[in-house]
């Protein structure tokens, strides 16, 4: 039986792609109820890591549970996962994009949606094509909070996309997550922006863990912040 305190537990998991190793050898355990930043450069494993959690990608080796089960189907209804891809149809409006993937899932809040869309200062009627880049990442947002899921991933939520964007999805998270329900794993190389969120923190680099834990406990022993720590570490 898997123990309670954990949502995520990961064990030697290696994944490897023609010429590279993405994950080699990752151990982990994701405590309830927390925001976990995943940190690293581009090219460190983050977003395959992210993928094996949501059970998008097969490991060559090693195992993921989630609630003490391996991807699944099962699992697939208590995560929510948001690419750093853009899966946006450019055809749709904003309305249709949330009322078509809303019928995908049992868990979805129409009243969170609709809280979510107002604080991102999103126009329903707007056809997605005319978003911006920072608009749609505000969409792709709403999409993964909309669901009432205990696990919510996030990858590069912030890549790419303009300031005023980047802080009104970071205040959105502040603004949604629930920590009595749901678990966040953010990944991300814009520390400095999102440092604030983490409960806890997974430093990656070239496929293996190279520090985590609390974050307050580690801003403590290194006499550093987050970014600070960050830059030490990827230098």
């Amino acid at each position: 039986m898997t123990d309670q305190k954990y949502i995520v537990e990961i064990a030697g998991l290696r994944k490897r792609y023609p010429g590279v190793d993405a994950l080699d050898g990752i151990d982990l355990k994701i405590t309830r109820g927390e925001i976990w930043g995943l940190l690293g450069p581009n090219g460190s494993g983050k977003s395959t890591l992210l993928k094996c959690i949501a059970g998008l990608v097969k490991p060559d080796s090693g195992q993921v549970t989630i609630n003490g089960s391996k991807p699944s189907r099962k699992t697939k209804s208590a995560v929510a996962f948001v690419p750093e891809i853009d899966h946006l149809y450019n055809w749709m409006t904003v309305q249709q994009t949330l009322n078509f993937i809303s019928a995908f899932y049992d868990d979805w809040q129409k009243e969170r949606e609709q809280e979510l869309l107002e604080f991102m200062k999103l126009d329903p009627r707007k056809k997605v094509s005319t978003l911006s880049k920072g608009m749609r990442a505000r969409l792709k947002l709403v999409v993964g909070l909309s669901r009432n899921s205990e696990l919510v991933l996030l990858d590069e939520p912030l890549s790419g996309i303009d300031p005023s964007s980047r802080d009104r999805i970071v205040e959105g998270i502040v603004r949604q997550f629930r920590s009595e329900k749901q678990t966040m794993i953010l990944s991300t190389h814009a520390v400095d922006e999102t440092e604030r969120l983490y409960d806890s923190v997974i430093f990656l680099s070239e496929g293996r863990v190279h520090i985590s834990g609390s974050a307050e406990e580690l801003r403590i022993k290194h006499s550093k912040s987050m970014n600070e720590l960050f830059k030490e570490v990827y230098a």
